[in-house]
C-alpha cells in the first residue's frame, strides 16, 4: 500500500491536516482472505448470532487505529467457503444477515477496515444454526365456543378452531383429560386451524374438549364444553293427593332421564272418563305439584303429566293410577214439566182434484194432497166403487201427495173419481170428473 504523505505546514487558519487527508488516495481493495484465516481471535468475545430476520451484531470492539476516517467493518459468513455479506463497509456495530436457508449452520466472522488496511478476522466460537423466526402459538377460540355448545342427538358437529404460531405448531386434543376416541371424533389440522368433526352426535360425546398447540417450548391451550341433548323421559310418578269440591290436587316427581339438560317445565292434561279425550290444563309449569280446578260435578277424571326441556316435550306421559270423581253437592235437580202438545189431526185435503179430459189411448194422472195425524189411509174410487188392485190403475201416495194414473183409458174409463182419506180422527173426500174423448180422424172430416 502507498505510504501516507507527510503533512505540509501552513497557517493555522486553513486546517492543513484535513486538506491532506482529502487528497490522499483511497486504499486498494484487498482480496478475500483464505479459509485458513477463519480461526477466531481469542482476545475478542463474539455476541451470539440471532435467528433469521434479526440483527447479527458484530463484535463491539473497534480497531485500535486512532485514525478512523474511511474505516468500517466487513462481515463474512461461511457454510463451506467464506463469503462477504455486506458490499459496503458497515460503520455500525450491528448488522442483519438476511435470506438464509433454514437448517444451515453458518460460521460468522468480522473484519475491521480502515485506511491502514484490514484487521485480523474475529469469528464466533460456534456455528450459528439458521432457524425460522419463532412465533408464540395462540389459539383463537371463536366467541360462540367460549360458552357451552349445545347440540341435539343425531346432529352433525363440525367445529373449526383457528390458531397462530410459527413454525407450524403441533396440535393435540383431549376429552375430559383423556385421549380422544378416534372412532367417534375426527380431528383434521392445518397450518392455521384445527377441525373437530362428529358425524352423528351421541350423548356420550358430551364433555370438555381441550386443544393444545405447541411451538418448541411454548404452548397455548383452549377448552370448549360440548353438550349433546335430547327429549326428556316422563315424570317418574304422578298421584292424586286430594279431591275436594270441584278441585283435585296432583303431585309428581322429576323424570329419571332429563335428556342431558335441565327440565324447563311440565304439561298437565285431564280426561273425562266418559269421553276419554285429553285436554291441556297447564303448560310450562315449573313446580312438582298443582291444583286443577273448575271440574264438572259428577264426572270422573284421570290426569297425566309430560316433562319438558329445551329440546321439547317428552314423547310419553305418566298417568295417574287412581281416578278423581267429583261428587254431587246434594242438590236434586227436578226438570220442569211441560205439557205435551197434541199433534193429532183428522185428514184434510190441502189440494183438491181437478176435472180432466183426455183422449182414448192416452194415459192421464189425477193429483191431490192431504194431511193428517196419524197418517191417513188413502182409497181411490170410480163412480163410488173402490178401485182396489186393478192393474189398469196405478196408485201412489208419498209425503201426502196422492196420485192415480189411468193407463191408456178407453171409452168406458170416464166418470167420477173420488179420493178418500181416513184415520182414527175422521175422514175426508175429494172428487173430480174425467172425460174420455174419441180421437179426431182428419180423413173422415174431408169426406
Amino acid at each position: 500500500m502507498p505510504s501516507k504523505p507527510a503533512p505540509i505546514k501552513k497557517a493555522a487558519k486553513k486546517e492543513p491536516a484535513k486538506k491532506e487527508e482529502e487528497k490522499a488516495p483511497e486504499p486498494a481493495p484487498e482480496p478475500e482472505p483464505a479459509p485458513a484465516e477463519a480461526a477466531p481471535a481469542p482476545a475478542e468475545e463474539a455476541a451470539p448470532a440471532p435467528a433469521e430476520g434479526e440483527a447479527a451484531p458484530a463484535p463491539e470492539a473497534a480497531p485500535a487505529d486512532g485514525n478512523t476516517h474511511g474505516s468500517g467493518l466487513h462481515l463474512s459468513i461461511s457454510a463451506e467457503d467464506w463469503k462477504a455479506v455486506n458490499e459496503d463497509l458497515q460503520k455500525s456495530c450491528r448488522y442483519v444477515i438476511k435470506n438464509q436457508t433454514t437448517g444451515d449452520r453458518l460460521k460468522i466472522r468480522v473484519v475491521a477496515v480502515n485506511e491502514g488496511g484490514r484487521s485480523p478476522p474475529v469469528a464466533l466460537p460456534e456455528p450459528v444454526l439458521v432457524k425460522e423466526v419463532a412465533d408464540r402459538p395462540k389459539v383463537r377460540l371463536p366467541r360462540f365456543l367460549r360458552q357451552r355448545y349445545v347440540a341435539h342427538v343425531g346432529d352433525k358437529i363440525n367445529l373449526t378452531i383457528p390458531f397462530t404460531g410459527k413454525p407450524k405448531p403441533v396440535v393435540s386434543w383431549t376429552k375430559n383429560g383423556e385421549p380422544l376416541d378416534t372412532k367417534r371424533v375426527n380431528i383434521r389440522s392445518t397450518d392455521r386451524d384445527s377441525i373437530l368433526f362428529i358425524r352423528a352426535a351421541e350423548r356420550d360425546d358430551s364433555g370438555v374438549y381441550e386443544m393444545s398447540v405447541k411451538v418448541e417450548d411454548f404452548e397455548d391451550k383452549a377448552s370448549l364444553t360440548l353438550q349433546i341433548v335430547e327429549l326428556p323421559g316422563p315424570p317418574a310418578s304422578v298421584k292424586i293427593a286430594d279431591v275436594w269440591g270441584f278441585n283435585v290436587a296432583l303431585e309428581w316427581t322429576a323424570p329419571k332421564d332429563n335428556g342431558n339438560t335441565e327440565i324447563t317445565g311440565y304439561t298437565i292434561q285431564k280426561a273425562d272418563k266418559k269421553t276419554g279425550e285429553w285436554f291441556t290444563v297447564l303448560e310450562h309449569y315449573h313446580r312438582l305439584n298443582a291444583t286443577i280446578s273448575d271440574l264438572i260435578m259428577g264426572n270422573t277424571y284421570k290426569f297425566r303429566v309430560f316433562s319438558e326441556n329445551k329440546c321439547g316435550i317428552s314423547e310419553d306421559a305418566t298417568v295417574t293410577k287412581d281416578e278423581a270423581k267429583i261428587q254431587k253437592t246434594g242438590i236434586d235437580y227436578k226438570p220442569p214439566e211441560y205439557k205435551e202438545h197434541d199433534f193429532t189431526e183428522a185428514p184434510k185435503f190441502t189440494t183438491n182434484l181437478s176435472d180432466r179430459a183426455t183422449t182414448v189411448g192416452y194415459s192421464t194422472k189425477l193429483l191431490c194432497s192431504v194431511r193428517g195425524s196419524p197418517k191417513p189411509k188413502i182409497e181411490w174410487m170410480k163412480n163410488q166403487m173402490i178401485i182396489g188392485d186393478d192393474p189398469k190403475f196405478r196408485q201412489i201416495c208419498v209425503q201426502g201427495i196422492c196420485s192415480l194414473e189411468i193407463r191408456k183409458p178407453g171409452n168406458f174409463d170416464g166418470g167420477v173419481y173420488t179420493c178418500r182419506a181416513k184415520n182414527d180422527h175422521g175422514e175426508a173426500i175429494v172428487s173430480c170428473k174425467l172425460e174420455v174423448k174419441q180421437p179426431i180422424n182428419p180423413d173422415a172430416e174431408k169426406k
